[in-house]
């Protein structure tokens, strides 16, 4: 199922690119900026821009949502000191009343650039000097993944992304926190290019870890590799996007991530600190709803998973667990032949009405204990609430993730 994408039509204020425009593949790396009103944190930005150690051909796309401060100005500051260092520089916006969203910034940036690979950054965050570098080095190897990296946020111990997992490993631990620490079992791209490890090797390691992160998908509010962190050949792009156009309150990273999936896509992660990701009130972030994203999410569960099975048990006879259940089309919902809980409260009680429903009688739902289920689940508990015991509890069913059951706190 390919959802339709919203896409606007250019408006007449919209002004041409200045610093011209090759072709594609005329540079390695298009480095897309989407911008609006980013002016306090640009120097930092661009700054780090200029620091980059990657050796190849750089440019920085830039497209202007109809800042209303002087952003515009701050970047054709750079674009002199930028060049001299051999990155080029376009620039271009619009200049209408309202800006016409994330998304639409993002597809102009990258319709206006030329590079055979994409590192999306945005106008608030700081990338670390290897970032293009060793993500280049990963997306040569996967040009049909995302690529990300392990972020740190300013401030320090500020509210997680969106998208909590930045990433995962095979005891099913998310990883979490300021800076997000490895706990995967391969080696970062740091070592390999400091020990030349063969190309070989790394791909396997890779793809290890790709398979342990395709596994979670489903259980952080947004994508498993954050969107500030993105780095993808520009056929992947083409093939998968554009990004939605929708505005304000769509969540275009998401989208086009289910989207990437939907494709075949795979997604790969340098497990090293690439990016400094800035959370402040203005972020765009904030625009976007609890309840559109854990549609999104619902939805495309129901897709890849649900449809797939007969029947299966939801785990967790609490909020988040009925939750999902009354979210659940009619069809799926017949499919949920229990739930399942460790509480002795829930469990003495037999069973969950579904007070809402239309259907007459209403649905009863049994709620048993984990042991006297079966698989396969859709797991609703916050794997960072029970100290382990979750872990301890699949592990004795002797459950595969992926087959026996998904995670979807």
């Amino acid at each position: 199922m390919n959802p339709p994408k919203r896409l606007r039509s250019t408006g007449d204020e919209e002004e041409p690119p200045t610093g011209g425009k090759e072709e594609w593949g005329a540079v390695d790396v298009s480095i897309v900026m989407p911008m609006y009103n980013a002016s306090c944190w640009l120097d930092e930005c661009l700054q780090a821009i200029l620091h980059q150690d990657y050796t190849g051909t750089m440019e920085l796309s830039v497209f202007d949502d109809a800042s209303t401060d002087d952003s515009r100005t701050v970047v054709e500051g750079w674009k002199e000191r930028l060049e001299e260092r051999g990155v080029s520089v376009v620039i271009s916006g619009h200049n209408s009343s309202q800006p016409r969203g994330v998304g639409y910034a993002k597809n102009k940036a990258v319709s206006q650039s030329c590079g055979q690979y994409l590192c999306f950054q945005d106008a608030d965050d700081v990338m670390l000097p290897q970032r293009v570098c060793l993500q280049y080095d990963a997306s040569v190897l996967h040009p049909h993944s995302l690529i990300g990296c392990q972020v740190q946020r300013v401030p320090e111990g500020s509210t997680e992304l969106r998208p909590a997992p930045i990433g995962g490993n095979h005891s099913h631990r998310l990883l979490r926190g300021s800076v997000v620490e490895t706990a995967c079992v391969w080696r970062d791209y740091g070592v390999w290019r400091k020990q030349r490890v063969k190309p070989s090797e790394l791909e396997r390691i890779v793809v290890q870890h790709a398979q342990c992160m395709l596994d979670i998908v489903y259980t952080s509010h947004g994508p498993t590799v954050v969107m500030p962190t993105w780095f993808c050949s520009r056929n992947w792009y083409l093939k998968v996007g554009p990004f939605d156009e929708g505005g304000k309150g769509v969540p275009e990273d998401l989208i086009f991530f289910y989207q990437s999936l939907r494709q075949g896509g795979g997604m790969a992660r340098v497990d090293q600190c690439l990016l400094v990701y800035r959370y402040h009130e203005k972020a765009t972030t904030h625009s976007v709803t609890e309840e559109t994203i854990w549609k999104l999410r619902v939805d495309f569960l129901q897709e890849r998973v649900l449809s797939q099975w007969e029947s299966f048990t939801i785990w967790n006879a609490g909020k988040q667990g009925r939750k999902l259940y009354r979210s659940l089309s009619p069809t799926n919902q017949k499919k949920v032949k229990a739930f399942c809980d460790v509480d002795e409260n829930k469990i003495q009680k037999g069973f969950y009405t579904y007070e809402d429903s239309e259907q007459r009688p209403k649905p009863k739902v049994p709620v048993l204990h984990y042991k006297d289920a079966s698989a396969p689940f859709i797991i609703c508990v916050k794997l960072d609430m029970t100290g382990g015991a979750l872990e301890e509890n699949l592990n004795s069913l002797q459950l595969k993730e992926g087959t026996d059951y998904y995670h979807f706190n």
